[in-house]
């Protein structure tokens, strides 16, 4: 008798952002955390992870818009929003894996520009995330999402990195 264990396909994630960091130092921090994200999540199913940088032609959120929503057919996605869910680092670990699970191909994170993100793809998101109750600067916005992504694929992978 022959036992075949189900694989599961990777989710492939993108930190889809409004505005372009250059060479800022938090624009390294997060591509690092994208890249340790990305070789953590390997044997997990996760990733790559991706950080996806565009800018609108015009200033305000319905032209911010217009650039972001190309990029959003198909996935699963999660609009980085101050009125969103906080999570726990343990409950986001759990709920990225459950995303996989349920058989979601691609997830998004969008971070909008200063203005935050347009009515339109908020309701269009599948769910809101919130970073706490403070400001953050969108930049450092960034580099904490890919952070947190990392994290989940530590936590999920059992390493000690993530300690309660």
């Amino acid at each position: 008798m022959k036992i075949t264990i189900p694989t599961l396909a990777f989710m492939k994630i993108t930190i889809l952002t409004v505005g372009k960091l250059g060479r800022m130092v938090e624009a390294q921090l997060a591509v690092d955390y994208a890249s340790r994200a990305t070789a953590s999540g390997r044997a997990l199913a996760l990733g790559p992870v991706d950080i996806l940088e565009v800018e609108a032609r015009k200033p305000g959120k319905a032209a911010e818009a217009e650039v972001l929503r190309p990029h959003l057919e198909g996935a699963y996605v999660v609009a980085c929003d101050e009125h969103g869910k906080a999570w726990k680092s343990r409950a986001f670990a759990d709920h990225l894996a459950r995303l996989r699970d349920d058989g979601n191909r691609r997830v998004v994170f969008l971070i909008g520009g200063a203005d935050g993100l347009d009515p339109s793809i908020l309701s269009a998101a599948n769910e809101t995330m919130a970073f706490g109750v403070q400001t953050w600067p969108h930049a450092l916005a960034r580099a904490m999402l890919a952070e947190q992504i990392y994290r989940a694929a530590t936590i999920l992978s059992g390493s000690p990195y993530h300690r309660d």
